[in-house]
């Protein structure tokens, strides 16, 4: 069922944005601070059946220097230099197995697979990567609330860093070239906010994108994970206000007004998770060139098989 705005009202919705005085100093402090540990990006040959593809077991420094893991498939027999996706993770998903990720490969792209720190148990693709950063305070289940007291303490704050980190590791691989970004959901947040925050990137794939316009979210859908801020401010009635102080560091709609990368967004239209309005906000705020598939009858799900195959047509006009 259709529950957010028509679309004609969707295309036109551009909310005002609740923006900190000192967002940019804000993520420039925060990746010197990760660039000061040395990358150390590891990539480490496991054996595979994949016929495909060779699989690498990788290792980086992302935020704080804490290792995390991922996995880098290079299509087989290429000569030379390949265009590389970075896939970044929906909500409590990890970097799961290698034949997950055999659809770059299999159209002569390589892949690097971050792994989300802390995540990885939802029950659907396994994770591998702790989280060891200490003093995050009282929490719902899982991380939206982990460490939202303090932005330099939030959650998100380590996830985006590492996400900056991982298209460093990737280029540092003799055999990439042009780097794309993409990801659903959550992936689609962290993939929104690498267009802001790492130059030169070829393409950004946002697909049905968490984290944006998130006060708006909470206000208008009471499906998780937006429902784990909701039940924190519930419970804790005084820190309201300094919880919406702390996500507008994470905001997309945030990061969209600073978006160079050439992107293509989805959405579906009955979408209870990430509700239309709250991509819409992210996608007419977004300063690069853009595109966005709309899917009327569509959840969380998005295009699915159809949005993989106009990801793959728009890689080819971009990463060749």
């Amino acid at each position: 069922m259709f529950v957010d705005m028509p679309l004609a009202q969707l295309r036109e919705y551009l909310p005002e944005r609740t923006e900190p005085a000192d967002f940019d100093a804000f993520w420039e402090r925060t990746l010197a601070e990760a660039r000061a540990h040395d990358l150390a990006a590891e990539f480490a040959p496991v054996p595979s059946p994949l016929t495909v593809a060779d699989v690498y077991d990788v290792t980086f420094a992302g935020f704080g220097g804490h290792p995390i893991k991922g996995w880098f498939l290079l299509p087989r027999h290429v000569a030379g230099p390949v265009p590389c996706v970075v896939e970044y993770q929906g909500y409590g998903g990890g970097r799961g197995l290698p034949i997950d990720w055999l659809l770059w490969p299999s159209h002569g792209y390589a892949v690097f697979v971050m792994d989300s720190r802390g995540q990885g148990a939802g029950g659907w693709r396994r994770g591998d990567t702790p989280d060891p950063y200490p003093g995050t305070g009282p929490t719902t289940p899982g991380v939206m609330t982990s460490g939202i007291h303090d932005p330099d303490a939030y959650y998100y704050r380590r996830l985006y860093t590492d996400a900056v980190r991982a298209v460093e590791a990737a280029r540092s691989h003799p055999m990439v070239g042009a780097v794309a970004v993409s990801g659903g959901s959550q992936g689609g947040a962290i993939a929104l906010a690498a267009s802001a925050l790492v130059p030169g990137l070829a393409c950004a794939f946002i697909d049905v994108p968490f984290m944006c316009h998130i006060r708006h979210a909470t206000e208008i859908t009471g499906e998780h994970p937006y429902a784990e801020i909701a039940t924190y401010c519930k419970t804790f009635k005084e820190r309201v206000e300094p919880v919406f102080e702390t996500l507008a560091y994470f905001d997309g709609v945030n990061f969209a007004a600073r978006a160079t990368t050439p992107a293509l967004f989805s959405v579906g239209l009955a979408d209870l998770i990430t509700p239309p309005s709250t991509v819409f906000a992210a996608y007419n705020h977004y300063t690069g060139e853009k595109d966005i598939r709309v899917y009327p009858y569509n959840g969380h799900e998005g295009g699915e098989s159809a949005q993989a195959m106009e990801r793959i047509a728009r890689a080819r006009k971009a990463l060749g």
